[in-house]
């Protein structure tokens, strides 16, 4: 009776912990659980021999790619890197030596073969051009414009040093041996622009003849020293990567135009 009415207390005793350090010790054990589950989760843990005889079999392309990784590791870290005072090494030079030494004992052929390049390029903006302004499809227009505006600025940016057995001609594009930038191919990049579009438009055999003839250029161009390995090489990177933002270009513009047609219907 004496204690009715009273509330009863409990007292903690010396070792309770306090509830803020118990959150604090399972918070840190479901941390560590946590990342316990995602390194027994990784995916190369999962692994097994069969996935290695899979991938060696049905993606032997990266796995090539890897070799390729790791031989030109070695490649470039133990290669004699070419002095400041000689010219660059260009493997595609080396390759049309031969090619060089006719056109620069002969100087009709290396203007014969000049001329017909220059056609080619004209067969190619002709193409280009005809496929905005006659057929109405502007892509491979507006991905030619972002080819050549890049190419201004990265050929100004880096000016690669006019190479020693260049053999030019007036009957070459641009035409009266005037000054061109050489890093990229602006030739190659325009001709893979053009294919791209044919293929699209089911016109493959005007596509491979394009194909066959940018190979010829570039044999010529090399053969010529007027241009590097590597401007023949970033041009076809370039007519492909500006051809793919040029459809991302429509696109975009083709959305924005579906959006806004919807907002002023509703």
């Amino acid at each position: 009776m004496n204690g009715a009415g009273k509330p009863s207390v409990k007292r903690r005793g010396k070792n309770h912990t306090p509830p803020a350090n118990g959150v604090k010790v399972a918070n840190g054990a479901m941390a560590a659980k946590t990342a316990s589950t995602h390194y027994s989760d990784a995916s190369f843990m999962k692994w097994t021999v069969a996935d290695a005889v899979h991938v060696a079999t049905h993606h032997w392309m990266p796995c090539l790619f890897a070799l390729g990784l790791l031989f030109f590791m070695g490649v470039e870290y133990t290669l004699l890197m070419v002095p400041p005072s000689s010219p660059p090494f260009d493997l595609g030079f080396i390759a049309t030596r031969h090619l060089h030494a006719i056109l620069e004992s002969s100087p009709h052929l290396n203007t014969l073969f000049a001329a017909l390049n220059t056609v080619f390029v004209g067969m190619q903006t002709t193409y280009i051009l005809w496929t905005w302004l006659i057929e109405g499809r502007p892509r491979a227009t507006i991905s030619t414009l972002f080819m050549f505006t890049f190419r201004g600025i990265l050929g100004y940016s880096t000016q690669l040093p006019l190479p020693q057995e260049f053999l030019g001609s007036g009957a070459d594009f641009p035409v009266g041996n005037v000054s061109f930038f050489l890093f990229f191919s602006g030739h190659v990049a325009g001709s893979v622009i053009a294919s791209l579009d044919m293929r699209r438009m089911q016109r493959r055999e005007l596509a491979w003849t394009f194909d066959v003839l940018n190979v010829l250029q570039a044999v010529r161009l090399l053969g010529t020293r007027g241009h590097y390995t590597i401007d023949l090489a970033v041009g076809v990177g370039a007519g492909l990567l500006f051809d793919s933002l040029a459809a991302k270009y429509e696109d975009s513009k083709r959305k924005t135009a579906l959006t806004t047609k919807h907002d002023l219907i509703s």
